[in-house]
Parts: structure tokens; C-alpha cells; sequence
């Protein structure tokens, strides 16, 4: 990734956003080892982007054995019924207060991704516990637009239990 400028901070080498970098990678390697849809999909794209920014506003993504030990964070702020949105909103309201450089615009992008797409999904709201007929076509499913956000997160929160 070419940097449009280095702003003369870093000696003027080129600016890597390894910390992004490192938190997609931990994102992608958890939806890759959980195995629950094709990577090549909008879904998994919406999982890891929902997973890179927990690690990356969680304070970073962190190596080796360390990785296990934070999975229990990582778990509990992807967690249903927890206010993750909101989170992500002020995390990066207050990085981007006192920082920016690569690592934050990527973070910037992906989250306008997963608040801006919309994707297809089963409306599990419309889903009554029996009423599921096993037998039916999946294009006969009520489905609805969702934000990617709000399908990625669930899927993110369980590749992190299937790790």
C-alpha cells in the first residue's frame, strides 16, 4: 500500500499499517480456522471486518500465545446484546482525536463499509420456533436487508468460540 505522504515523521520511509494489518490478519486466520462460510464471500468480509476492529480499537492486536489469552476479550465485546456498535463508534471518535496514519484510515474504511453495505440475510426475526419447514427451498426463507455490520459480528463472535 502506497501512503500519500509520510508527512516527514517517519524519516521519510513509507508508512505500513502494521497494526491493521496484524488485527485483519488474526480476524481473517479465526473465520478461516472456524470454516463457517467461503472466504471469498460478502459475509466473510463482514465478519472480519467487524473482528479486525474489536482487535484493532481492543488496544491492538498482540502476538503468539498472547492471541488465546485475549480471545476471552475479544469474545465478550463481540457478544449479543452488547452496545459493540456504539464501542466501535467512540473508539474511533477518540483515536481519530488523537492520531491518524494508515492503520486508522484503514479502520475508518472498513468500518464505512460495514455501516454503508447492506447484504441479504435470513430475517430471524420473522422465524418462530417449529415454523422452519427442514424440507424448504432456502429462496422461499423470509429475508431481509441487514447491515453488514449487524451479520458480521455474529459470525465474528462465533468463529472466535469455534477457535
Amino acid at each position: 500500500m502506497r501512503p500519500e505522504g509520510t508527512n516527514g515523521t517517519s524519516g521519510g520511509e513509507l508508512l505500513v499499517p502494521m497494526a491493521w494489518m496484524y488485527a485483519e490478519y488474526i480476524a481473517d486466520e479465526l473465520l478461516r480456522t472456524g470454516d463457517l462460510m467461503p472466504p471469498t464471500t460478502l459475509e466473510f468480509r463482514a465478519g472480519r471486518n467487524a473482528l479486525a476492529l474489536t482487535i484493532f480499537l481492543s488496544d491492538g492486536a498482540v502476538g503468539g500465545a498472547r492471541v488465546v489469552a485475549r480471545l476471552d476479550e475479544w469474545s465478550s465485546l463481540t457478544a449479543a446484546g452488547r452496545p459493540w456498535h456504539s464501542w466501535v463508534r467512540e473508539r474511533l471518535r477518540e483515536r481519530a482525536a488523537t492520531e491518524s496514519g494508515p492503520d486508522l484510515a484503514l479502520a475508518l474504511d472498513a468500518w464505512r463499509w460495514l455501516e454503508e453495505t447492506e447484504l441479504l440475510a435470513a430475517d430471524l426475526d420473522a422465524v418462530v420456533p417449529g415454523g422452519v419447514d427442514p424440507l424448504a427451498e432456502a429462496e422461499d426463507e423470509p429475508r431481509v436487508w441487514t447491515p453488514a455490520w449487524e451479520l458480521g459480528l455474529p459470525l465474528g463472535h462465533l468463529a472466535i468460540h469455534l477457535f
